[in-house]
């Protein structure tokens, strides 16, 4: 990959990472209240099938089952799982534990992926925990056993959405809509039954509410995942899973921004502290390899960076 390719993968997934930053923003603005996970389902759901239908191509073979994992991973249980610990957890030790996401991906990395574990990354996720901490307030924070589980489980949940989105890369037949619409649908159907029992429908909805709805769906959802998932098949596992990073650091700025909040000191240390270690965990571009074909009749899980047909 080219110098070039790489820095336009990199902000790609940057400019992901900063749409999702502004998820807070709208949420608190523009949504009806208490309804997270039915925030998540018109967010994942509609994009998806939107995707789908512009494409109208169906997953073959194996790829019935890996849309399904990956939308999984990616969206639908990682959405739930963050928002049990939204739920149980104040925001400064959530965002704490899922911090923890690229030392998982490193560690992942090694048995799915073979790659070696390097010092760097694994220095540059001790820095930006450090920023993480000083970007937002814990001070008396209250400890849950459920949240801290819930937010485990949505860190290895991306984590290993991420890992095994390089393990099985996009097909060359099938374009990135493709690929992203199956994905954000798998995730929106599992979300589905879940938010209507949890949630339930809205007993109004209001031009303000669908405006969020229709921002969290078109920017947040459709936008911001082709351009992760682009950023996903051009990167490193590693360096893809520092740039969610960024999304703290965005959301602070919106709401400095939009909503006048007060940045301090504590924290612009805190947000340069993450953004040195995302340019810590980056590394050169490898050089172009040849693909390496797929082994017939083999699992699928076990053999080096299958390729198929979506």
């Amino acid at each position: 990959m080219s110098s070039r390719s790489f820095s336009l993968a990199l902000l790609c997934g940057v400019l992901a990472a900063v749409i999702w930053g502004s998820t807070y923003v709208v949420t608190t603005e523009l949504l009806p209240p208490d309804r997270p996970l039915l925030a998540s389902l018109l967010r994942a759901l509609p994009a998806g099938l939107l995707l789908i239908l512009w494409q109208r191509q169906l997953p073959q073979g194996h790829w019935w089952w890996r849309a399904a994992v990956l939308g999984t991973l990616n969206i639908g249980l990682f959405f739930y799982c963050l928002f049990v610990a939204a739920y149980h957890l104040p925001g400064g030790v959530a965002a704490l534990v899922m911090s923890c996401q690229p030392v998982l991906v490193m560690l992942l990395s090694v048995f799915l992926l073979r790659e070696p574990l390097r010092a760097r990354p694994m220095v540059a996720a001790g820095i930006a925990s450090c920023g993480v901490a000083l970007l937002v307030s814990v001070q008396q924070a209250s400890l849950s056993v459920i949240g801290i589980i819930a937010g485990l489980c949505a860190a290895m949940s991306m984590a290993l959405g991420i890992v095994l989105s390089k393990r099985w890369p996009k097909p060359a037949s099938i374009s990135l809509v493709t690929f992203t619409g199956w994905q954000l649908l798998a995730g929106g159907l599992l979300l589905l039954p879940i938010a209507l029992w949890q949630e339930g429908l809205p007993a109004q909805v209001s031009l303000r509410n669908l405006a969020g709805y229709g921002y969290l769906c078109l920017i947040g959802a459709v936008l911001a995942y082709l351009l992760w998932f682009r950023a996903l098949q051009r990167l490193p596992a590693v360096t893809v899973s520092f740039l969610t990073f960024t999304s703290p650091v965005s959301a602070l700025v919106f709401g400095y921004v939009v909503l006048n909040q007060v940045l301090t000191l504590q924290q612009a240390v805190g947000a340069l502290a993450i953004l040195a270690a995302i340019k810590l965990a980056q590394r050169p571009p490898a050089p172009v390899i040849s693909p390496v074909a797929e082994v017939t009749g083999s699992d699928p899980l076990f053999t080096p960076l299958n390729k198929g047909k979506l």
